[in-house]
């Protein structure tokens, strides 16, 4: 498939998280779920730990890789949407904050990287 914008970049990322998600045994909650303001990228269930899951999508041209791309603000922004979901639907669910990290390459392959507890809440 190629892709140009970034745009289509992040939706193949996303598409390509929930796939590899599924295929490791989550169970999808959630896509691009927003309380106000703040949303998340995924939100999977896997035993009793619901996760808030981060996808970052870069061209393998990008000065930055996706892990790099992950600032405070975006971790305080996924903390709150996290703790309206929970308050709102995961009652005594544990939350854990992950990252998939996606490199596009320009012949359309592509390199996944699963971070869990990526992002330290302290709950």
């Amino acid at each position: 498939m190629q892709r140009t914008g970034s745009a289509e970049i992040g939706q193949e990322g996303e598409r390509l998280a929930v796939e590899w998600l599924r295929a490791h045994g989550y169970m999808i909650l959630e896509r691009n779920w927003r309380s106000g303001r703040y949303e998340t990228d995924i939100i999977a269930l896997n035993g009793d730990i619901v996760h808030f899951v981060e996808v970052r999508t870069r061209s393998v041209r990008g000065l930055l890789s996706p892990e790099e791309t992950v600032t405070p603000d975006k971790c305080r922004s996924l903390f709150r949407c996290a703790s309206a979901y929970l308050a709102t639907y995961g009652r005594g669910l544990e939350p854990q904050f992950d990252l998939i990290a996606v490199d596009m390459f320009p012949d359309g392959g592509y390199d996944i990287r699963y971070v869990e507890n990526a992002m330290q809440s302290h709950w």
